[in-house]
């Protein structure tokens, strides 16, 4: 076992190498912007633990790693301008930094860089690779897209909710323990509770971002608080209270997920207030903890030494724990 630090160390050295900016500067200014901004890179990180832990140079995993983290960043640059976000990791999103159009078309070229990335590999591996990279790829966008329609859909159930995290956030994670256990040619069983495993502390690390979003402190959050109350996006939080609230309290804030009002300040306190008087905000929390015990059950079934499983149960505690 390398270490986090070693991991961070050489992902980050490996970034600055193959991130650069060249002609034209405005294409690839924002994508090295972004990028630079660092942020937590669990995806990559995972990818080069998973790769180290199956027995192989985790070094070898950087080319995926990075395509992973890339194709992250291009997502995030989409999903700013779909919701006008203003902040990312507490700094001007990249489409507020430069303009509308450079963030899709910089958008659009992580994206490409990111399916360079996997030629690195040798024929077998790139095909198994890319494969999955598609397929995953394709389940974000699907994820993106139930996330625009429940804004407007009244029928949204937590069931719903759980799939469309489970696409939007989850499969990545699933995909970056995947790809460091393709390249450290593991069994095919391993490969798919390292998804597995992957998945269920993404579902974890998707309720936990939801929660701070309301109720993390916006100097280490590094987002607006309440991004998601002022987009009217029907959280767990959102679907719980309606669960638990009276039918008075339930129309209240059905109707105030109708409104986007010029100072939203009031909107965000009076829903707070509801999320945890409602026990939302209990339950929200209580089920992050199950996802991420469910993924630590999975780690049982996964052929790696007992010092591993317990690292990757640390990494996953201290994803449930953050504040950022």
């Amino acid at each position: 076992m390398v270490g986090i630090e070693n991991y961070s160390k050489a992902l980050k050295t490996y970034i600055s190498e193959v991130v650069t900016v060249k002609e034209p500067v405005k294409l690839y200014e924002p994508i090295k912007y972004i990028v630079a901004l660092g942020g937590k890179r669990l995806r990559p990180i995972l990818t080069l633990m998973s790769c180290d832990f199956f027995g192989a140079d985790y070094k070898k995993a950087l080319p995926a790693a990075l395509a992973l983290e890339l194709f992250h960043n291009f997502s995030l640059i989409h999903d700013d301008i779909m919701d006008q976000a203003p902040l990312r990791r507490g700094k001007e999103t990249v489409h507020h930094k430069w303009d509308l159009n450079t963030g899709i078309l910089s958008g659009d070229a992580m994206l490409i860089l990111a399916y360079q990335l996997f030629e690195e590999y040798e024929p077998n591996k790139f095909s198994e690779l890319a494969k999955l990279f598609s397929k995953i790829a394709l389940k974000v966008c699907e994820g993106q897209q139930y996330d625009v329609d429940f804004e407007t859909k009244i029928d949204v159930t937590i069931p719903d909710y759980i799939k469309m995290i489970e696409y939007k956030t989850a499969v990545l994670l699933g995909a970056a323990m995947n790809m460091g256990a393709i390249i450290a040619n593991a069994s095919e069983e391993c490969k798919n509770n390292s998804y597995e495993f992957g998945r269920l502390l993404g579902i974890a690390f998707q309720l936990q971002d939801d929660y701070l979003d309301c109720f993390g402190n916006p100097e280490t959050f590094g987002k607006q608080i309440g991004g998601d109350i002022i987009a009217n996006k029907k959280t767990y939080l959102y679907l719980k209270t309606l669960q638990n609230c009276s039918p008075s309290e339930a129309k209240q804030l059905i109707n105030l997920f109708s409104e986007t009002p010029e100072n939203p300040s009031g909107k965000i306190k009076f829903v707070k207030e509801m999320y945890q008087s409602s026990g939302a905000a209990e339950a929200s929390t209580q089920e992050i903890v199950n996802y991420t015990e469910k993924a630590n059950s999975v780690l049982d079934k996964i052929n790696i030494s007992e010092e591993n499983k317990a690292e990757l149960k640390l990494f996953g505690e201290k994803l449930m724990k953050r504040n950022v």
